[in-house]
């Protein structure tokens, strides 16, 4: 019956993003310049003392803080499925002051070869993630119940499954120092390091969190019960202020990993 409860609860939402992403194309005709600040860092709306084992934070980052209309609805939606957890949000330049500050050298210099923001989004939410511990959810990502609901308190990491079944990275749950979390991050950095793909998706996306985890030793959840993607929000409005557009294509214009200095 919960089940039932949370797929019903989970299609109204997607009604009601789908709408408000449709109202948001008149909107942003009449107010062509108009953007929304996200924080940098927020407050939960109330805190708990219950103690749980993944820390109450949403982690967040994209290129710009300056978000459109839609955008700016899948943050609050957030905070709405939220209200017991603080919020985290790293631009890009964020995220390499946050890795040099926190990490050895090799790991950041491995993520200063990367030349494309998704793949530095990648390689970070692992690191900080190991680091601090928390939820991340990519920045069209929404949770589909109370987020305290989803990851429970006894929970010390929760992956999100897509419709093949196959383990994605726009959300993760995880406690801080997560062997799991660990042998990833090293993964991505041998990949970087080997400059061995040439695909986002292989070189720091889900393809290594599913060549990486023991499925039969890490807790998974359905897209469908846990977060989705894309209601609130589209390319379009994501990376309306980005000419070089959607990762998928610029993948192709730029190489992902600067290639090694000679004196390097």
């Amino acid at each position: 019956m919960k089940n039932i409860g949370v797929l019903a609860f989970s299609r109204i939402v997607k009604l009601l993003a789908n709408v408000s992403k449709m109202a948001a194309y008149p909107f942003h005709y009449v107010f062509p310049n108009k953007r929304f600040t996200i924080p940098e860092r927020a407050a939960p709306w109330w805190k708990s003392n219950r103690p749980t084992k993944v820390p109450r934070i949403i982690w967040q980052t994209n290129f710009t803080d300056k978000a459109t209309l839609p955008v700016y609805l899948n943050y609050l939606f957030n905070r709405l499925m939220a209200p017991s957890f603080e919020y985290r949000f790293m631009i890009t330049e964020a995220r390499a002051q946050f890795i040099e500050e926190n990490y050895p050298s090799e790991i950041s210099e491995a993520f200063s070869r990367l030349q494309v923001g998704a793949a530095q989004a990648d390689f970070w939410r692992v690191l900080v993630l190991q680091k601090h511990g928390g939820v991340y959810l990519d920045i069209d990502a929404h949770a589909v119940w109370p987020l305290g609901r989803i990851v429970k308190p006894e929970m010390e990491e929760l992956y999100v499954t897509t419709r093949r079944g196959e383990i994605s990275n726009y959300f993760i749950a995880s406690k801080p120092d997560n062997l799991h979390i660990a042998r990833i991050s090293r993964a991505i950095q041998v990949n970087i390091e080997n400059d061995s793909e040439k695909n986002i998706f292989e070189l720091t996306g889900p393809g290594v969190f599913n060549k990486v985890l023991p499925r039969d030793q890490v807790r998974t959840a359905s897209y469908r019960y846990t977060c989705n993607q894309g209601n609130f929000t589209n390319e379009y409005f994501q990376y309306i202020d980005k000419p070089q557009g959607k990762w998928t294509r610029e993948q192709h214009k730029v190489d992902v990993v600067r290639k090694r200095d000679p004196i390097e």
